[in-house]
């Protein structure tokens, strides 16, 4: 050890070793946050470069099908957005989620969200009901079950099915997926363009995904 440094205190030693050790700690998290992103980025990449056309082409069967497919929720969701009316899926999902509810004891706080945020009078994103559906669905929060919101989401999702799902189908959203521009060409290079379109066009979905 060299004069200067056997010179200084003890705890002087001890806290500048201790600043060492807590850079080094710093430095290694760093590089591990670095490559957990740069992973997360690849992962990204390769989920998008799995959507292929035929379970695009299915999307287009049903709107079941559409939102069950995770890429397809997600490109519907920005559609929604982009008519100012997402408040509909957002509602669908929330009733999803709540019927996996294991818990009793959360039944009725989960209820009482959705309720608030979707159906009471003063709700934030009031989804279009019926009178007597509303109704129900407000008798029903007396004592919340695992299906209250069954007739309400069921009426939203037919709402959805018979309106904004064929507009989608015709929009750009859809469209840009399954039908890229300038596809005109023979059966291989029509692939092969039906193909670089999933790859480009990813971001519409990716957004929300």
């Amino acid at each position: 050890m060299c004069k200067g440094l056997a010179a200084l205190p003890a705890t002087c030693l001890k806290s500048a070793k201790d600043m060492k050790h807590r850079l080094g700690f710093l430095l290694q998290k760093s590089d591990s946050c670095d490559y957990s992103s740069s992973q997360g980025k690849k992962e990204k990449i390769s989920s998008s470069q799995r959507l292929s056309q035929e379970e695009v082409r299915k999307w287009a069967d049903s709107l079941e099908n559409l939102i069950h497919h995770d890429r397809g929720l997600a490109a519907f969701r920005a559609f929604l957005k982009s008519e100012y009316s997402e408040e509909n899926i957002e509602f669908w999902v929330s009733c999803e989620e709540y019927k996996k509810t294991k818990s009793p004891a959360k039944l009725s706080p989960k209820a009482r969200k959705i309720y608030d945020e979707f159906i009471s009078v003063q709700a934030t994103k009031e989804v279009n009901l019926d009178s007597c559906t509303r109704e129900k669905t407000s008798h029903n929060m007396l004592e919340p079950t695992l299906s209250c919101f069954d007739e309400a989401q069921r009426k939203i999702f037919t709402l959805m099915e018979k309106d904004s799902y064929r507009r989608f189908l015709k929009s750009p959203y859809y469209l840009d997926l399954i039908s890229p521009p300038g596809a005109g060409c023979g059966p291989e290079n029509c692939k092969r363009n039906h193909t670089h379109s999933l790859d480009c066009n990813s971001n519409i979905i990716s957004q929300c995904a």
